[in-house]
């Protein structure tokens, strides 16, 4: 038997939930003048530039800003986006290249040779979005030199796989896309704790994540205010206060939503029936559950599993849609 040391991880446990419905990734190779628009989107677009420079200009951001070799950046918001030589260029939208624009999982446009762009997509279903998506500004922009080493390794291997097709080159390259958005959230973590509130922030506060932790560790305890305080170390009033001005949230309203999204997890997995998820989580009765899910998750929990089961995710890769 393989006993694991590793302590528990919320960022792990949150993405391990978030399971794709599209999944996209690939590269640019841009010559020439050019300027590319992108539609509206849902979930998470993350660019990263291996080489050269251009503008980025987001609907709604009043300043666009210059995007340099090592830098990458999170687009979390849906909202549409430029990413251009010089803004003033003739505008190509993204639908347009064609396949024979695209060679492997690298499109390139006038030849190529000015910017390499590596990037991704993922697109995620209902709350599970929320939770990872609702607290994030439009643009996460990453510059660390010292803490993007490990990304820029990702970048490299999925480059190399995206250039040269190999057997198995797609799961792979689904693998780095995932690896790279890991990789990109710690950035935005590191850089931006303290500054800015959302549950991600919570988890780098040693007080505050070790309440988080605990609760990940056993949802189903009957967790109420003072025990998740005593975590925590600190008094009933702080803990709340704190909980709430670095997450956004308060510790039983983030209580009651990581159940949801659990119970929604082994709702769409079909293999146990709602009363015996609800006693899982700690509830007392299906109904008092039942209430909890539909208020955030926006339905009953049958109906949940039921659309659920519906929906199959559809992984793309090699289009950096």
């Amino acid at each position: 038997m393989i006993v694991s040391c590793m302590q528990v991880d919320p960022l792990s446990d949150v993405l391990s939930l978030l399971k794709p419905q599209t999944y996209v990734a690939g590269g640019l190779d841009l010559g020439g003048d050019w300027a590319i628009q992108y539609n509206e989107h849902s979930g998470v677009k993350y660019f990263a530039l291996v080489s050269g420079a251009c503008w980025l200009e987001v609907e709604g951001e009043a300043v666009p800003i210059r995007l340099e070799a090592g830098d990458c950046v999170l687009l979390p918001n849906g909202k549409r986006f430029v990413m251009a030589k010089d803004l003033g260029f003739q505008r190509t939208h993204f639908e347009r290249f064609s396949e024979a624009d695209w060679r492997g999982g690298i499109a390139y446009l006038n030849g190529g040779g000015d910017t390499m762009i590596l990037g991704g997509h993922f697109a995620y279903s209902g709350a599970h979005a929320d939770i990872l998506l609702g607290a994030m500004p439009p643009i996460v922009r990453l510059r660390d030199v010292k803490d993007k080493l490990g990304l820029r390794w990702v970048l490299e291997r999925m480059r190399a796989e995206l250039v040269e097709a190999q057997p198995g080159g797609n799961l792979v390259v689904q693998h780095l896309a995932h690896l790279m958005l890991v990789q990109a959230l710690r950035l935005y973590l590191s850089e931006g704790a303290g500054q800015t509130v959302g549950w991600l922030f919570a988890m780098q506060d040693p007080k505050i994540s070790a309440a988080i932790s605990a609760i990940h560790s056993d949802p189903g305890i009957r967790w109420t205010l003072p025990m998740l305080a005593s975590r925590a170390g600190m008094s009933k009033s702080k803990f709340s206060l704190r909980f709430k001005s670095i997450s956004g949230s308060s510790p039983i309203e983030y209580l009651t939503r990581w159940r949801m999204l659990l119970a929604g997890d082994r709702l769409v997995a079909g293999k146990e029936s709602v009363s015996v998820i609800a006693m899982a989580l700690g509830y007392d009765s299906e109904a008092s559950f039942s209430t909890a899910f539909k208020r955030v998750m926006g339905c009953a929990p049958r109906r949940y599993g039921a659309l659920s089961a519906t929906t199959s995710p559809a992984l793309s890769p090699h289009r950096l849609a």
